[in-house]
């Protein structure tokens, strides 16, 4: 059964007479100077709380002392002791942080204004409806720690709750069950990854109190003995092992506890086990110096008291999957009980307590997050050195010096918890919990105020986001100068948004081309996107169009795929991606490549300015002394020629090609700026096995870009158009195209 341990009186009695009875009882504890603050709070907390009756039957001031005496228990300092005493003061009229900070200093102005945000926090009913439970009781934990920026905050919080438990009798069996499920499943985990035990144990057993009352008292009935019988009982163990140890010259660090009635009844029903088949109701840990000293120690144990059979695990030798280490063996106790002992190293027990193979780091957590788990490390550090009696100032202003939180915890309207990174926006938190709401975005509102778009949100505020139906994203969100969006996944969903509206626009201009050139060439047939798509490595024929919109496909590659055009038409010299056979190919710069129409063996080389590749259109210009030049037909340097000088254009064809011929291209890519964007563009590149042969790149920090461009070798106009395809597909590339 619970049983708690209290300094205050438990008869009725008025507020100042309490007040005075617990201040009496911390003359031993605390100091004299210390002592006064405690008493300074304690005035100010009968001026202005003074009369104020719980929804449990309880005095609110005799409320705030019993939380503060739990502190006194776990040896916390007078300004933790004033914050709880003084938590939830800020509602009464003429009291201050300001007026805090004065009397009390900043450390304790900063723990009154937490709380009060905590205390802002709506209830975690809808959050318990929801359907992934597991990861929003799991926010909720994290936004309590997000926060308080100060443990001790959150030491006040569960003491709190503690409190709030040990007095529910007189309420309704609804409201008992809700309070005891938000412990179970938020509090009660909060104590254990703090290592407050006696906290977490008491938390577990009131809860299940009201949660399952028939099994909690069944068991408690088969327990042989009241817990304060049972914890004799492992005091007993601990001096008879203490002594044996001594006398084997054995350094040995020895704690034990009885199990709590939580524990043995979770145990039960996890493996569908009766009470007498529990071995570990009472259990010791031994800590020592190295491994030889732990086997050691086991051997000293078994020769003590009969080893149970199959109850014995040796995690030294095979660790489990998170490398936890130690020795679990179960041994039939003094007075014939059975009795758990767990031996390991200090070394395996601080891998076990702060390492990943810490129980909150694997049982209560599906994701790792090395940020949280070393903030609460340095947490549950400082909570050691207290209990060992030290200061622990230092650690403290170290931890909050070091500690900034790297993510904020926020609530929508319907108290579900959104994580976001340190710095998020209200137009992050839109995107977070859906792209059309962030597309329709148009205001937000934070605990009831309106505040601008680029507002840093914090742990614990509540966002309402206002939409209008016709809204849509602005371009000025993807600039990082502007502040709008912190996140990566809100800047891309903005992104897509936009090449959405560009696609529309490139296929519909794509869709007027072909159509015009499929007339022009008088191509009958009708188009069959879906084998077109396929032939160009796109996924779809609308991806054909919108490349032919955008100029990444030819035109006239993709009609002549269509079908062939009519013999007769002599209007454009264009021909088809594969060559006639009978072609007569001439040589130009050690490649057959292409053929000039009515003349023989005429020097020929691709011009640099825009680099053709089989099979784009192409036109001839004779130069003066150097043969003939072959420009792409949409070439600007041919396309702005005099009028004097288009008369040197002549008609050219492509030829078969050797299969080794390779043609210099270049590629520009426009992407948003980001970590390993390079890395992933050149691993494209080595995939489509081209050569690159020059190479251009650029930052503009005033828009969180990169440009870059790549002067490649491809064979031919297919592999380019596949090329850029997948460019294209890497994420935060916003633009790929030829570069002329």
């Amino acid at each position: 059964m619970v049983t708690s341990t209290y300094s205050l009186p438990r008869d009725a009695a008025d507020d100042e007479t309490l007040i005075r009875h617990w201040l009496d009882s911390l003359e031993p504890v605390y100091a004299a100077e210390d002592r006064k603050q405690i008493a300074g709070a304690c005035a100010l907390l009968a001026r202005h709380r003074s009369g104020f009756v719980l929804e449990t039957g309880e005095s609110l001031v005799r409320h705030l002392l019993s939380t503060a005496d739990i502190l006194v228990r776990l040896r916390l300092d007078p300004a933790t002791l004033v914050g709880a005493l003084l938590n939830g003061c800020l509602q009464q009229p003429g009291v201050t942080e300001v007026l805090i900070e004065e009397r009390f200093g900043a450390a304790v102005a900063r723990m009154i204004g937490d709380l009060a945000r905590i205390d802002q926090i709506a209830n975690v009913d809808a959050v318990i409806a929801t359907k992934d439970l597991a990861q929003h009781e799991e926010n909720l934990r994290r936004l309590l720690l997000g926060i308080a920026e100060d443990v001790r905050v959150v030491l006040i919080v569960l003491a709190e709750r503690l409190q709030l438990m040990r007095t529910i009798k007189t309420l309704d069996e609804a409201r008992q069950r809700k309070l005891a499920l938000d412990t179970q499943r938020i509090f009660a985990p909060l104590a254990n990854r703090l290592g407050i035990w006696q906290v977490k144990w008491e938390l577990e057993d009131l809860a299940l109190r009201y949660l399952e009352p028939v099994e909690y008292q069944r068991i408690a009935r088969l327990l042989d003995g009241r817990r304060a019988e049972r914890e004799a009982y492992i005091a007993n163990v601990m001096a008879t092992l203490r002594a044996k140890f001594a006398e084997a010259n054995i350094r040995a660090e020895i704690t034990g506890r009885p199990k709590h009635i939580y524990s043995i009844w979770r145990k039960m029903e996890r493996k569908g086990l009766d009470i007498e088949q529990i071995f570990d109701l009472r259990a010791v840990r031994v800590l020592v110096d190295s491994v030889a000293d732990c086997y050691a120690a086991l051997g000293i144990v078994h020769g003590l008291w009969r080893h149970i059979p199959k109850e014995f695990d040796d995690y030294i030798a095979t660790p489990k999957g998170n490398m936890y280490q130690s020795l679990h063996t179960a041994v039939i106790g003094p007075e014939d009980k059975p009795l758990e002992v767990q031996i390991r190293s200090y070394e395996m027990h601080r891998h076990a307590e702060f390492g990943v193979a810490a129980h909150w780091a694997y049982k209560e957590s599906k994701s790792h997050d090395s940020d949280l788990q070393r903030r609460v490390s340095w947490m549950r550090h400082w909570l050691e050195l207290k209990n060992e009696g030290e200061d622990g100032g230092d650690i403290m202003e170290r931890f909050n010096a070091e500690f900034e939180p790297t993510h904020v915890y926020v609530l929508t309207p319907q108290a579900k918890v959104i994580e976001l990174p340190q710095g998020a926006t209200p137009l992050d938190f839109a995107y977070a919990i859906h792209s059309e709401i962030g597309h329709r975005c148009r205001g937000a509102r934070v605990d009831g105020r309106i505040v601008p778009l680029t507002h840093a949100l914090r742990s614990g505020q509540m966002v309402e986001i206002l939409t209008h139906k016709n809204a849509a994203p602005s371009r000025d969100w993807l600039s990082a100068h502007h502040g709008y969006l912190k996140t990566a996944k809100a800047r891309n969903r903005v992104r897509q948004w936009f090449k959405q509206q560009d696609f529309a626009q490139h296929l519909a201009q794509g869709r007027a081309a072909l159509e015009k050139e499929l007339t022009r060439l008088g191509i009958t047939e009708k188009p069959q996107f879906d084998q077109l798509a396929g032939r160009f490595n796109l996924q779809s024929g609308d991806d054909v169009l919108a490349a032919i919109g955008r100029g990444d496909l030819a035109v006239g590659v993709v009609a002549r795929q269509v079908g062939e055009p009519r013999v007769e038409d002599r209007r454009e010299p264009e021909h088809p991606p594969t060559p006639p056979a009978k072609a007569k190919a001439r040589t130009a710069v050690g490649h057959a490549e292409v053929v000039v129409e009515g003349v023989d063996d005429l020097l020929t080389h691709m011009a640099h300015c825009c680099k053709p590749v089989p099979y784009d259109p192409i036109v001839g210009f004779v130069t003066r002394g150097r043969g003939v030049t072959i420009h792409r037909r949409d070439c600007p340097n041919v396309r702005n020629l005099p009028a004097s000088e288009a008369e040197r254009l002549i008609r050219v064809r492509w030829a078969d090609q050797p299969v080794d011929a390779s043609y210099s291209v270049d590629i520009q890519v426009l992407a948003a700026d980001r970590k390993g964007l390079l890395r992933d563009v050149s691993s494209i590149l080595s995939d489509a096995d081209v050569d690159v042969i020059g190479v251009a790149t650029s930052s503009d920090r005033r828009n969180d870009t990169a440009s870059m461009r790549f002067t490649v070798e491809v064979h031919d106009n297919q592999q380019l158009v596949n090329l850029l395809s997948k460019l294209n597909q890497i994420p935060d590339v916003l633009d790929v195209r030829r570069a002329y």
